[in-house]
């Protein structure tokens, strides 16, 4: 699978980030402003991805956003997969936030 790739700290600020980990993940730390929508749910949710911008996904590790970023290419979106995931993320110190009222850490 050839999926077009992106180092984490070649993420624009102002990307349109999509983070297709699992509900759980997400709330356990997350990238500010990104977009959950979980894998499983891409598919039905599509609509909620913009057509006319880049679309950066990200998961945990590569090989669910690597999917996704497929899929979304095959539609004629604009996807790129976020290299190393939220592991990535984190160790370059980009910005997390979470929806549990603890630190971020990517679970």
């Amino acid at each position: 699978m050839n999926v077009p790739e992106t180092p984490v700290h070649a993420v624009p600020d102002d990307a349109f980030l999509l983070d297709v980990r699992e509900p759980e993940e997400w709330v356990a730390g997350h990238a500010p402003g990104a977009v959950h929508i979980p894998l499983f749910d891409l598919p039905a949710r599509v609509a909620e991805v913009p057509e006319n911008v880049t679309v950066y996904v990200v998961c945990r590790v590569g090989g669910r956003s690597a999917q996704a970023t497929a899929w979304l290419n095959q539609l004629g979106r604009k996807a790129v997969n976020v290299a190393g995931g939220m592991m990535a993320w984190a160790a370059a110190d980009r910005p997390m936030v979470a929806e549990n009222g603890q630190p971020p850490y990517v679970a």
